[in-house]
């Protein structure tokens, strides 16, 4: 195998690569990418077993073949490697060595046999539809913060993406919870997609899918069945195994009743929390929100630390209240919002509280109060 590609287009091929490949394992070949070289194009094929990422990158192929080397080692020679360098690499198979050439610069890899790569099996899948990219950039970005890290409760390690019905119509959904606060996020449902299965897409996932919703105007073609889910560019695939779990009935933890309403600009309030957090104590980070006539006091009091209080304008004409919260995960809901107001629907100070963006209801979310 011999072909030689730009230096671009390599790095942009192995860091996607060794992003899924896992940092420690047991077994040799899944520190490795799998380069496949053919035609006028090269393919670059990493997995961990759960997810599979395949990239296909135009270069000039001198000898058709294919190899295994790793991952990591590949993508850190690359980096350093001078912009707008042509890079050959050439591999020899009897050897069992791959040389890497740009310049003067000259560097030779073990090699495993293409024989080991596990390649990820095919699936039916039950489901076929596109979607724009900045519409599931807007859907697994407003909701990945909300995912849980507790490995006992796996169920909750993920997205959860589904067809539900929103004021009458079908929506395509997706959710996350930790039981502390939970996301909601709704978009059109996209033509073919009625039929899908709800899945849970892991957190890993989800953080290499992102990878590929940066161009606005990208069509990602997504298949889905009970098992597996793929996103595919004309140039990358990403697939991967759902969680086989069941996603608990959210809808019971949404606050229907809360009227007590608040209007208040969302980077004011995020910057007012960060401020009088700054005194809080690490562990409970709690900020108490004094509500009044039109008037919020945000105070945090750390008898080891200190106390600190900030006023804001808000609208609010209901009762007086006083409700606490975690002060993180009021900074990640209210960096959520991309208008200017923020309305938070209270009921009383040991119930969930709702927030959603001006009278927006495709993007909802819960937060739990905590005692202060």
């Amino acid at each position: 195998m011999k072909f030689s590609i730009e230096r671009a287009a390599l790095l942009k091929a192995v860091s996607q690569a060794q992003s899924v490949v896992e940092r420690r394992n047991t077994i040799p070949i899944l520190a490795n990418v799998l380069i496949e070289a053919e035609g006028s194009d090269v393919s670059f094929r990493a997995t961990d077993l759960d997810i599979e990422v395949v990239d296909k990158v135009g270069a000039q192929v001198e000898r058709a073949g294919a190899t295994t080397v790793s991952a990591t080692m590949l993508h850190e020679i690359v980096r350093k490697l001078p912009d707008g360098a042509l890079i050959n690499l050439t591999a020899d198979l009897a050897a069992g060595r791959m040389t890497v050439e740009a310049g003067r610069s000259n560097f030779s890899l073990a090699t495993l046999p293409r024989e080991d790569f596990p390649v990820m099996a095919t699936s039916e899948y039950a489901s076929n539809f596109s979607a724009d990219a900045k519409v599931l950039r807007r859907l697994f970005d407003k909701s990945k913060f909300a995912i849980s890290t507790e490995e006992t409760r796996y169920y909750l390690n993920g997205v959860y993406m589904h067809i539900s019905d929103a004021d009458g119509g079908k929506v395509l959904r997706c959710v996350a919870t930790d039981g502390h606060r939970l996301a909601r996020i709704d978009a059109d449902l996209p033509e073919g997609a009625a039929d899908m299965p709800g899945v849970i897409v892991p957190r890993k996932t989800v953080g290499e899918l992102r990878k590929l919703l940066d161009d606005d105007d990208m069509k990602i073609a997504v298949s889905v069945s009970e098992t597996k889910i793929r996103f595919a560019t004309p140039e990358i695939t990403l697939t991967s195994k759902v969680i086989d779990g069941t996603f608990p009935d959210y809808t019971r933890v949404i606050p229907q009743g809360n009227t007590r309403k608040m209007e208040v600009d969302a980077s004011d309030f995020a910057a007012a929390v960060d401020r009088v957090a700054t005194v809080s104590s690490e562990r409970s980070r709690a900020v108490k929100l004094q509500l009044d006539e039109d008037r919020l006091v945000l105070s945090v009091n750390a008898p080891d630390s200190g106390a600190a209080e900030e006023e804001l304008v808000v609208a609010y004409g209901d009762e007086r209240l006083e409700i606490g919260f975690n002060a993180k995960y009021l900074l990640e809901i209210a960096s959520q919002v991309d208008r200017e107001n923020a309305v938070f629907l209270f009921n009383s100070s040991g119930d969930p509280t709702l927030m959603r963006e001006g009278n927006d209801m495709s993007a909802v979310y819960v937060v739990m109060p905590m005692r202060v």
